[in-house]
């Protein structure tokens, strides 16, 4: 007897190949409807965006930033040249001074002494010339009368002669006398600044040795001392003898930068540069003159000093941010008319208000990238804009304009796979 087998279909299996089939192809149009339209279509990104400027030849003042230090016009010490005890300061300690003005005394009762027995002194050795003369005179008919000896009337006339040599001599005494008096009031030598008292009132001076009490500096006008290395001059004259650079003629201006970052106000001007270059250092030394009638600038103050050596003829001004500097040398980015960019060595001079002044390397017209160096990374072609300082907020909000652009091509491609 033989059994029939039945067999069932089920519904589940028969609809399971289909939908495998339908899930892949459903991924692959979501992929595909993801897909930029420009690169579905084939086409390159657009070349970036970056600031240039062009370069432009000019007349360029070189100058150079050096370090520096300031020192008082004139310094004089103020010390006792008489001895004895200080009795009394007459000034403000920090305070300005006139010369000739009186700072200190000191007990002057032994000089006042010292002078009255000297004007003594002078009184009897006049009364001796008086007394000397007066024998002299009288001798002189006598002797011609030979009612004396010729040898008594010579001896006459050799005491007057010596009278007056000591009464030449009482007077020097005398002066002397009130020299050492006026030693005994200490007076300013200088007009200038007073520091501190070295001494008060009380203390033993002038005993031994020639004792200090205080320093007068004058600070109006002010000097600078800086130095610069040798190299940099030898190379600056090379440049004005090769026709790169015109020599500063007369007087040569001078900046000085505070330590705050802020300029002086009042321009000075150049008075030397040291013949000698110092051995161990390698530089020379220069000094400036300033006006300081506000009393701004004080001795020992460090500062930087700006100084125009020379002027550089067709140099080209570029911001710094757009020079690469390295052991190698420094480099720009310089854009061709075609778009592409390409590294070009420079030469540089100085530095000024943020910019290079170059020398060599470049060319009036050339387009230097000054902005948008992050851009550059894997393209070989840009689309050069014009940059200023003032307006390099004009890239970024191109940047800007082109995301919201792209926005919305996204968006009906995101919804594409909804609708299929």
């Amino acid at each position: 007897m033989s059994s029939t087998r039945r067999v069932v279909k089920s519904p589940g299996r028969a609809l399971a190949w289909p939908l495998l089939l339908a899930v892949p192809a459903a991924v692959m149009l979501a992929a595909c409807s993801k897909q930029d339209p420009a690169q579905g279509a084939g086409q390159a990104p657009p070349p970036p965006e970056v600031g240039v400027i062009t370069a432009a030849v000019q007349n360029v003042p070189v100058v150079t930033e050096l370090p520096g230090r300031t020192e008082a016009s004139r310094i004089a010490q103020v010390r006792a040249r008489a001895a004895g005890i200080l009795v009394e300061r007459r000034f403000t300690e920090g305070s300005d001074v006139k010369a000739g003005q009186v700072l200190f005394r000191i007990d002057a009762a032994p000089y006042e002494a010292s002078q009255a027995s000297a004007r003594a002194q002078l009184a009897r050795a006049e009364a001796t010339l008086a007394q000397a003369r007066a024998q002299a005179q009288r001798y002189e008919p006598l002797v011609k009368a030979n009612a004396i000896s010729q040898q008594d009337y010579i001896d006459a006339v050799a005491t007057a002669k010596a009278a007056e040599a000591d009464v030449a001599a009482a007077q020097a005494a005398l002066q002397t006398a009130g020299i050492n008096l006026g030693y005994a009031t200490v007076t300013a030598p200088i007009s200038g600044r007073i520091g501190r008292a070295l001494v008060t009132e009380g203390a033993l001076v002038g005993q031994g040795e020639v004792t200090q009490l205080a320093t007068v500096q004058q600070i109006d006008p002010m000097y600078v001392n800086f130095t610069q290395p040798v190299a940099d001059v030898m190379r600056l004259r090379q440049a004005i003898a090769g026709g790169k650079f015109k020599g500063a003629g007369g007087t040569v201006p001078v900046r000085v930068l505070l330590d705050d970052g802020s300029v002086y106000p009042v321009a000075g001007k150049l008075l030397f540069s040291d013949l000698t270059v110092d051995e161990t250092t390698g530089q020379i030394t220069l000094r400036a003159e300033l006006p300081n009638p506000k009393g701004t600038l004080l001795p020992g103050m460090y500062v930087r000093v700006r100084l125009e050596q020379a002027q550089a003829s067709d140099a080209i001004l570029v911001p710094q941010q757009a020079v690469t500097r390295s052991n190698q040398g420094d480099t720009v980015l310089v854009v061709a008319p075609d778009g592409k960019f390409a590294p070009r060595q420079v030469k540089i001079a100085s530095g000024r208000d943020g910019q290079w002044v170059v020398l060599d390397g470049l060319a009036a017209g050339d387009k230097v990238i000054t902005d948008g160096f992050q851009k550059l990374r894997g393209a070989t072609t840009v689309r050069p804009v014009p940059w200023s300082p003032g307006g390099a907020a004009s890239q970024p909000a191109g940047a800007a304009a082109s995301a919201p652009a792209a926005a919305p091509a996204s968006a009906p491609a995101a919804s594409a796979p909804a609708k299929a």
